[in-house]
């Protein structure tokens, strides 16, 4: 699975001659004689720096300490994701390999139908900082990787196959007893919280103000999950509208708080403990738990027992396939390294000089980790 997230960003190429231009413009890694720039680098940079949840709570400026650590394994990751993605392109292209516009508009086609609408779809992008016109290019990407690994390998999977892994796996397929539950979640976890108000935020918090929205926000978060359950112990027929207002778990606020069916050993146990001793169609709460208050409501109860083929084959049908992929692209990327020719034609972007500088940083952080442990004890 660790090829999937090279996969879903699109390799940024481009040269700009204005202003800084020709810095930008500079080649940094040769691969086959073609250029990595430092623009490309910076911009992809750039992209995971903002991703990292570090960042995201203003903890450290991670982006101009290039000798930290999480600098350091970030600008590594970077380095070897722009040449993974080089030597796929060039693999694309020397097969003649073309995504057009039609096959991206089917891909993402298939994803609203799998979220349940294209209002789902916009909230996950707005979530996540991801524009339409990014997405389109993360899309035109693994559909590129996805055909390029059927034209290079039969990654296509027959419904003997799938069955066959079926009957081989049967215990995969088992199950405890299951509940159906419907939850309304108020956060108190203060990462997410963290996340969340630096990301609303029009201005850069301090340490300190961060802190002290977090405590805010968890306290009002309380109030409201008792007053959420309250009511609804009052009335349940309206969980489902409460859920979609006010349940700060957004996959499945949109589903009305539905989180399906499910075993006491896949949820924390407060939550599982809760929900398990519920009596049907019984709203209780609120739950304290490590993400913060629920509020749930079980519907069914279901015993023991096995899924069936016909009800797991289609998804095991494309679990299966994906694996497949994977392995395909993992063996061309493999083969197209022993036989690439791939220059660091700055140094410093040299993943051996990147480890060296990083494995330094490590070993001195935990000098200093044990110069402390005796003084913490005293």
């Amino acid at each position: 699975m660790k090829s999937t997230k090279l996969l879903a960003t699109l390799l940024v190429a481009g040269m700009l001659f204005t202003g800084c231009g020709l810095k930008n413009s500079q080649t940094i890694i040769k691969v086959n004689d073609k250029a990595i720039t430092q623009n490309d680098f910076d911009k992809l940079m750039d992209k995971q720096i903002s991703a990292s949840p570090f960042a995201k709570m203003g903890l450290g400026d991670i982006k101009n300490d290039k000798n930290g650590v999480l600098y350091l394994m970030t600008e590594r990751s970077v380095v070897t994701q722009l040449v993974i993605e080089e030597l796929l392109n060039q693999e694309a292209e020397n097969r003649g390999i073309k995504v057009t516009n039609k096959d991206v508009d089917e891909a993402i086609n298939k994803i609203i139908d799998k979220l349940g609408g294209k209002d789902r779809l916009s909230e996950i992008l707005k979530q996540n900082n991801v524009s339409i016109k990014q997405l389109k290019s993360d899309i035109k990407t693994q559909v590129k990787m996805q055909k390029l690994a059927q034209a290079t390998e039969n990654v296509k999977v027959s419904d003997k196959e799938v069955k066959d892994f079926y009957d081989k796996n049967i215990d995969k397929f088992k199950h405890g007893e299951q509940i159906r539950a419907y939850h309304i979640l108020l956060m108190t976890n203060p990462m997410q919280l963290g996340q969340e108000i630096a990301s609303e935020s029009k201005k850069e918090l301090s340490n300190d103000e961060l802190s002290k929205k977090i405590d805010e926000k968890v306290k009002a978060n309380e109030e409201l999950a008792n007053k959420i359950a309250k009511e609804l112990k009052a009335d349940n027929s309206k969980f489902v509208e409460y859920a979609k207002k006010y349940s700060q778990d957004t996959t499945s606020a949109q589903k009305g708080g539905d989180l399906g069916y499910f075993e006491a050993k896949v949820m924390v146990p407060e939550f599982s403990k809760a929900a398990f001793a519920a009596k049907p169609n019984t709203v209780v709460g609120p739950v304290k738990t490590q993400f913060g208050y629920h509020v749930i409501l079980v519907t069914d109860r279901r015993p023991a027992g096995t899924e069936s083929f016909d009800k797991v084959k289609n998804n095991l049908k494309e679990s299966l396939t994906n694996e497949k992929e994977i392995k395909a692209i993992d063996d061309i990327v493999n083969a197209a390294k022993k036989k690439a020719k791939i220059e660091y034609i700055d140094k410093q972007y040299d993943p051996e000089a990147i480890t060296k500088k990083l494995t330094g940083q490590l070993e001195e952080m935990q000098k200093q980790a044990n110069q402390a442990a005796p003084a913490a004890k005293k």
